[in-house]
């Protein structure tokens, strides 16, 4: 299915791959496309909702500047998959009680700092050097850390919000171990600390914007090189978080599942990142805010809500998506929304046949609060190809 929305009347035009837009998303969108430094057009994907200065869902090429607030907080948030040689046959009642609790022990979760107990030093030793370098020229993101500054005990933990672990089933009932986790706290740190220090230099530079929090760093300007540096930082941190988490929960299932291998490389994607590539003639900054890089050939994860599926995609290098795709289901009402719309009865209800926390705690999480994963699909048929079909028995939420 091609473009449903072409949006002109901007200094570049938005491409859109949903049906209906919410007013203040497509507001966000405008905002973006009256920026100076857009390259070529705006890109919307499926799952698109208002986010913060950027719209969720959203592709920006940047010629010669980064928008911080783009990026977002939750630096290199992103998915990894692996699939296993179990299958449903391997897995009874008994078992898959006995490894929730075990993921649940092993995986520290929510906003917190957690103990020195549980801290992957080997994991986290190959990032010390840089992060003490940019501490060092960027003291106040310690600060702003607050008491999640010890990030060598945030390697290897969930967070909180809409992360999860996941153990599915496929299409073929074989077994699959999926998660999504970010950069954690130290991550959150370095983006507000930036967000902050672009929206001063706009000051100084007089630069007038329709939303402050699209405030941008032009190379060679006094914080962009930190920023990137940073921000590169937080994305392979991120990642190696993912790895971490991925052979603790793996671990955790030998400890209670008949043996096993791993019959697919782990697939590994960010979907909140900023990276440098080149589309339409140009090299530029392209943000994926809430979007998957989906190049012709490229795997990558969209997974739905915690009671709909997830798919494993290979992406057909659609060059109007920037070679993009959606990140997931999206949401459809704010999570303030959802517990006013929402009861524990429809969570149990929604939730049916997922072993999963099924309290007020997650009631923002609720499937129905989420867009339609399958319409999604539908509507990014020309951005992906499905590989796999994944439905969960295991759900664990930060």
């Amino acid at each position: 299915m091609p473009i449903h929305q072409h949006i002109e009347g901007n200094k570049v035009p938005i491409k859109i791959w949903a049906d209906e837009l919410e007013s203040q998303a497509e507001q966000q969108l405008r905002n973006i496309a009256q920026l100076p430094i857009i390259h070529s057009h705006v890109a919307a994907m499926p799952d698109a909702h208002m986010g913060i200065g950027a719209t969720v869902g959203s592709v920006l090429a940047t010629k010669e500047a980064i928008i911080p607030a783009a990026v977002g907080v939750d630096i290199g948030c992103g998915m990894i998959a692996a699939r296993t040689s179990l299958t449903a046959n391997d897995i009874d009642d008994r078992a898959l009680k006995a490894l929730y609790h075990q993921i649940c022990r092993d995986v520290p979760v929510g906003r917190g700092q957690h103990g020195s107990k549980y801290a992957r030093v080997e994991a986290a030793l190959p990032f010390a050097e840089q992060h003490t370098s940019i501490l060092e020229r960027h003291p106040d993101i310690r600060k702003m850390a607050g008491k999640n500054s010890n990030w060598i005990s945030q390697i290897g933990t969930l967070g909180s919000g809409n992360h999860f672990i996941e153990i599915c089933l496929d299409e073929m009932d074989r077994v699959w171990v999926m998660l999504h986790s970010g950069s954690r706290g130290i991550g959150n740190a370095i983006g507000n600390y930036f967000i902050a220090r672009a929206k001063e230099d706009m000051m100084q530079l007089q630069q007038q914007l329709p939303d402050a929090d699209l405030a941008y760093f032009p190379e060679g300007t006094k914080h962009f090189n930190d920023y990137v540096e940073a921000v590169d930082w937080a994305q392979r941190y991120a990642m190696a978080n993912r790895e971490e988490m991925l052979t603790i929960v793996l671990a955790a299932m030998r400890r209670h599942l008949p043996e096993f291998t791993i019959t697919t490389e782990a697939v590994n994607c960010h979907h909140n990142y900023v990276a440098r590539e080149h589309h339409f003639g140009a090299d530029v900054w392209v943000t994926r805010k809430g979007a998957i890089r989906a190049g012709k050939g490229e795997l990558g994860i969209v997974p739905g809500s915690m009671g709909t599926r997830s798919y494993i995609v290979r992406g057909l290098g659609n060059a109007d998506s920037f070679e993009s795709s959606a990140h997931g289901a999206g949401r459809r009402m704010s999570r303030g929304q959802a517990r006013k719309v929402f009861s524990n009865e429809d969570l149990i209800a929604q939730t049916e046949g997922v072993l999963c926390r099924k309290d007020g705690g997650v009631l923002d999480e609720i499937p129905g609060a989420y867009k339609d994963i399958d319409e999604v699909m539908a509507n990014q048929s020309d951005l992906t190809e499905v590989l796999h079909t994944l439905k969960q028995i295991i759900c664990v939420k930060g």
